[in-house]
């Protein structure tokens, strides 16, 4: 067994988006990096999360609008789903994109890539036992923490035994189930469910919380389980799951609403219940660097961990679990480790997106946190049957809901539930970042006919007649 022992000025443990920020970021300085993965470069997002569920929430989305036609005059049809030719295509996009944004990408900028599993000990270094065989020691002048989250799920017992499936093996299945439920209300329970019933499967979703999306605004909740229902997709809130047991053809779930015990039979059983920070095995205790109670490493506002050398970026950190966070994590830990820039993320206009149909998109405060916050707020909603967009696409589904300062009028979020959400909100962002009252939205120009002109109509609304506003004068 070899031993051989590199220096650099900057190692790597994880090969996710952060990784490769913070990589990129290193090499633009002229500094040396090294990257230790123990899986399959690329991390969550481009393997198991962001893009494989986006690609077939698309093919679920096609196939969802030829069998629910709404437009008079048109006909269209879809028949059962090939799913393995489905799956098989997404596997190929996937692998096709991480080579492309990741392994050709280190290749270009030049750095390598060790296969192997790392532990730090003191010094601090890092032992990596490499897949092939062998180990070695990395020597670095700054290390970065950026290995990730895995699926988590709750102790409920018979789980563990019965086995399930994750975010992550639920798009790898062979066949599509007939019927599933889904454990978890939120995006990725609610992206997932709707995915698999869209595909044609019976879908329940089960939700511990009294309301689907707990985390949104009380409204966009119910716009979407109302949308749900309709869709046939069962419902149940404020449902504790307290034991699951595997049966000949599928699983037998009981669960506990309203003081009474029901028992629900699938197929399949998807537990959607949140991520855990990636840390075991990584000898933290032998550097000093510290975990909070989740086991996300825990930093300071640059980033930087207990000790000085040592800096966590991404979902690790329990910051917000988005791609884009991420990479400006890595770009600020480079900044910051390099050169001293003692950077640091604002994050109070950061947008996030579930992508159900219609999708749901939000940024900064909901109307509880600014109530929370001690600030006198003012909310309008507009339902979307005043938004020109959503009338000609027949979709009136959904809602925009503003939350402004009352005696100032700035906004202070937005939340959306309507097809092309995520797009609308990314307008929020910049009216967010600038600080700007719903007067000043209501006084921007904004073209006609699109969904990002209910924001406009929503900060209207503090003025002027609802009724009023989806007329081509608005």
């Amino acid at each position: 067994m070899s031993t051989a022992k590199t220096e650099y000025d900057l190692a790597v443990m994880g090969s996710g988006g952060a990784a490769f920020a913070a990589a990129i970021a290193a090499r633009a300085k002229g500094a040396t990096v090294v990257m230790v993965e123990r899986g399959t470069v690329g991390g969550t997002c481009v393997n198991t999360g962001c893009v494989p569920s986006k690609a077939l929430l698309a093919a679920a989305e096609a196939r969802h609008v030829a069998l629910d036609q709404t437009f008079p005059g048109i006909r269209t049809d879809a028949g059962p789903v090939d799913f393995p030719a489905l799956i098989g295509a997404k596997t190929a996009m996937v692998e096709e994109m991480r080579a492309d944004k990741y392994v050709d990408l280190a290749a270009e900028y030049d750095w390598p890539i060790l296969t192997g599993t790392a532990r730090f000990a003191a010094g601090p270094v890092l032992e990596v036992a490499l897949e092939g065989g062998g180990r070695t020691t990395i020597e670095a002048a700054h290390y970065l923490i950026a290995t990730g989250t895995a699926p988590w799920a709750p102790p409920v017992d018979g789980l563990q035994d019965a086995g399930y499936l994750t975010s992550t093996t639920a798009m790898e299945l062979d066949r599509l189930p007939e019927s599933i439920i889904v454990v978890g209300g939120n995006y990725i329970g609610l992206e997932q469910g709707q995915l698999f019933a869209r595909l044609g499967a019976k879908v329940t979703v089960v939700e511990a919380l009294d309301r689907l999306a707990p985390f949104e605004e009380p409204e966009v909740s119910a716009a979407l389980e109302q949308v749900f229902r309709d869709e046939g997709i069962g419902v149940h809130t404020a449902a504790t799951v307290t034991s699951v047991r595997r049966e000949a053809g599928g699983y037998n779930v009981s669960e506990t609403r309203g003081g009474e015990v029901f028992e629900l039979r699938a197929e399949q059983l998807l537990v959607a219940t949140g991520r855990r920070p990636v840390t075991d095995g990584l000898g933290l205790a032998a550097v000093g660097v510290k975990t909070g109670e989740r086991g996300e490493i825990t930093v300071d506002e640059h980033l930087r961990t207990h000790h000085p050398r040592i800096w966590a970026a991404g979902d690790v950190t329990g910051h917000p679990q988005f791609v884009y966070v991420a990479g400006a994590h890595g770009a600020v830990v480079a900044d910051n480790a390099l050169d001293g820039a003692e950077r640091t993320l604002d994050y109070h206009h950061l947008p996030r997106v579930t992508f159900t149909a219609p999708a749901i998109a939000a940024a900064g405060l909901t109307d509880a946190e600014a109530v929370e916050r001690g600030i006198n707020c003012d909310c309008r909603v507009l339902p979307l049957e005043y938004v020109p967009r959503a009338l000609v696409n027949r979709d009136t589904r959904g809602l925009i809901k503003l939350v402004a300062e009352e005696d100032t009028g700035r906004l202070l979020g937005a939340h959306v539930i309507a097809e092309g959400a995520g797009d609308v909100i990314a307008t929020a962002v910049y009216a967010l970042a600038n600080r700007m009252t719903v007067q000043q939205m209501a006084d921007l120009w904004c073209p006609y006919l699109t969904m990002a002109e209910g924001l406009k109509l929503a900060a209207q609304t503090y003025t002027r007649d609802v009724a009023k506003l989806s007329c081509c004068a608005s």
